[in-house]
């Protein structure tokens, strides 16, 4: 599991199945969204929000305020492989792939 590193203000959003973590300022590699570099997304499934020390919201289920972003860039992930065998059966499958991913810049969260 990846440890997150706690910032001083940060928001947790979803997007699809997927929880990402958003710094203001920071780039994240996500799930392929269409849209041209440079172009403004808002992602409105806020489900918590830390603002101060000790401040925080907790969206039941989502918070009302959205987080911005910009999209960088448009690329593809690393190459994952799936291989499944069995021995003496003269079994060997091989599927191979590479996620299409989206990178952003969060500007406001």
């Amino acid at each position: 599991m990846e440890q997150i590193k706690t910032y001083g203000e940060y928001a947790i959003f979803a997007r699809g199945s997927k929880q990402y973590q958003a710094v203001a300022g920071k780039t994240l590699a996500i799930d392929q969204i269409e849209g041209e570099p440079g172009s403004k997304i808002e992602f409105k499934e806020v489900l918590f929000r830390k603002s101060g020390e000790n401040t925080f919201e907790v969206g039941k289920p989502h918070l009302a305020k959205p987080i911005t972003a910009v999209i960088v860039k448009q690329m593809k992930g690393k190459k994952t492989i799936a291989l499944r065998f069995k021995r003496r059966q003269k079994v060997r499958v091989s599927n191979n792939g590479r996620a299409c991913l989206t990178v952003i810049r969060i500007e406001t969260i």
